[in-house]
């Protein structure tokens, strides 16, 4: 049995992990595809403490070589449900049971979809949920961006090195996203924005995407060629896995110490909830986790332990 299984291998998983392998605890990490997580496709960090600017794929690299260097070990497996048995957990695969006596669960977050006509048609022929995997295909050509947060902003000012064009379609009237994002987009003479609207239909032909229709609240509807749409309008999780407390959007309520409603189950990252979803924030959650995860197998190990405030 495992002190320690980790599910996710995303910057609260790998910070989890590193701190759990410092501590001289026997951590098995669980990963469904590769390592990383969503911060993979981000082209450009200029947030992250350390390092004025590096793709996503170059920090997961830093944060995966230092675990590595430390002895993580690593099985590619989807996890199907964790079954509690008090000082006993058993995570229950399709390669088969693993036991551990604590739990840290790191599964992240997915792209939400808007569930419009032609959406699910036309994903990977004009409708994408990454500007970084499939801007370069749009070169020169006209795009649409929906969404109004950090990820849409940053993701339309990373689109504008490449498209000729970008539409952004927000259903308020002023974005949401860091400052000095809004300042570079809204001053980009590539953009173009349709405030007040919504996104109604994707339509297109055996090519692909060749329009959207967009709603405005006080012009109605109307048409708009293009040949590629972007959708960042939040993330969704998939937390069926596991049975604890959760919000009514199945993210994982946790407290201070990302404990769940379960002892020896902790939450990390975007799959649980929390105001900020950021890298930073990530693998600060990751680091919280791991320690107290640390103080509770100590515990039933009968070691003794210093309880913390």
């Amino acid at each position: 049995m495992h002190d320690l299984v980790i599910i996710g291998g995303g910057a609260a998983g790998l910070s989890a992990a590193i701190y759990a392998l410092r501590a001289r605890l026997d951590v098995l990490l669980i990963e469904k595809m590769g390592i990383g997580g969503q911060i993979m496709t981000a082209d450009i960090i200029e947030n992250y403490p350390g390092f004025k600017s590096l793709s996503g794929m170059e920090l997961m690299q830093k944060f995966e070589e230092q675990a590595n260097d430390l002895g993580l070990r690593t099985e590619y497996k989807t996890v199907n449900k964790i079954i509690d048995e008090r000082n006993k957990k058993i995570i229950k695969t399709d390669g088969g049971d693993i036991e551990a006596m604590a739990v840290i669960i790191a599964t992240g977050a997915n792209p939400k979809k808007l569930g419009v006509a032609g959406e699910e048609k036309f994903t990977g022929r004009g409708v994408s949920y990454c500007a970084t995997c499939d801007g370069p295909f749009y070169k020169d050509k006209n795009v649409v961006v929906i969404g109004g947060g950090d990820t849409a902003v940053k993701e339309a000012n990373y689109l504008t090195k490449i498209a000729a064009k970008v539409t952004l379609v927000h259903r308020r009237d002023r974005l949401r996203a860091e400052k000095i994002m809004q300042e570079a987009l809204l001053a980009n003479p590539k953009v173009e924005f349709a405030w007040y609207s919504v996104l109604e239909e994707i339509y297109g032909d055996d090519s692909g995407v060749t329009g959207v229709k967009i709603k405005n609240v006080n012009d109605g509807v109307r048409a708009i060629d293009t040949d590629g749409v972007f959708v960042f309008v939040g993330i969704e999780t998939d937390t069926s896995f596991v049975d604890v407390e959760k919000t009514e959007q199945n993210f994982i309520v946790v407290n201070s110490k990302m404990e769940t409603s379960v002892k020896g189950i902790y939450a990390v990252g975007d799959v649980r909830n929390t105001p900020l979803r950021q890298v930073a924030t990530a693998v600060g959650d990751g680091a919280i986790a791991a320690v107290m995860a640390e103080e509770y197998i100590s515990r039933l190990k009968g070691e003794s332990y210093p309880a913390r405030d």
